[in-house]
């Protein structure tokens, strides 16, 4: 699995003019391929008029899923060159549309590549990117008058709290880098004299 990789912030729109056509990119996190489909369907619809609506997405943290469309453009000169900026800045689970109406200046292929490829990287600068880093899922159980104190004093190492289950035994789910896996397992016995249960899981990502 990649050890981390970024997303869009959030959905957002940049605008910029080159040569008297008017570009605008649109962005949006998208957890999966029919989601980033929906995006630019979506986008599409708001701007049916325009010239052109190209679009880029790559979806997984390994960029299992990449995408493009020139929607009219010379092959090559638009949804690729899309493509390659997000993969550039590592973006992931991302989905980018650029829409241009046309202005009357003829751009040449360079002049399209640099324009297309250039307003998502300044749309991604606009609306900001946030890193997602890999962890191990951890499972903390200890006894129930013991919780408050240690979920306080989790949250106070920075530890990522997931979830917290009460029943008989309160159940705390965590994630860890896996470089602090052994750290964890020594401070945790030492916080409770060794009366927490402790039990890995599986990987995912979260917030760095």
């Amino acid at each position: 699995m990649q050890e981390q990789y970024r997303t869009v912030a959030h959905e957002g729109v940049y605008e910029t003019e080159i040569n008297r056509s008017r570009f605008l990119c649109a962005l949006a996190p998208a957890a999966t391929e029919e989601e980033a489909q929906a995006f630019v369907a979506r986008i599409r619809k708001e701007h049916p008029t325009a010239t052109h609506n190209c679009f880029a997405y790559v979806i997984g943290a390994d960029a299992s899923v990449q995408k493009a469309s020139d929607d009219g453009e010379p092959g090559g000169t638009a949804g690729v060159p899309m493509l390659q900026m997000l993969m550039r800045r590592e973006v992931r689970y991302t989905a980018a549309v650029v829409t241009r109406y046309y202005g009357g200046v003829k751009l040449g292929a360079g002049g399209l590549i640099r324009a297309y490829g250039g307003v998502v990287g300044e749309a991604l600068d606009a609306v900001g990117t946030r890193t997602r880093r890999r962890f191990r899922l951890a499972t903390v159980t200890a006894e129930l008058q013991r919780a408050g104190k240690l979920e306080n004093e989790l949250r106070a190492t920075g530890r990522a709290v997931r979830e917290v289950r009460y029943d008989e035994r309160v159940t705390i789910e965590i994630g860890l880098p896996d470089a602090e896996v052994v750290a964890f397992r020594a401070w945790l016995a030492d916080v409770t004299a060794g009366a927490a249960g402790f039990e890995l899981g599986g990987e995912a990502y979260g917030a760095a």
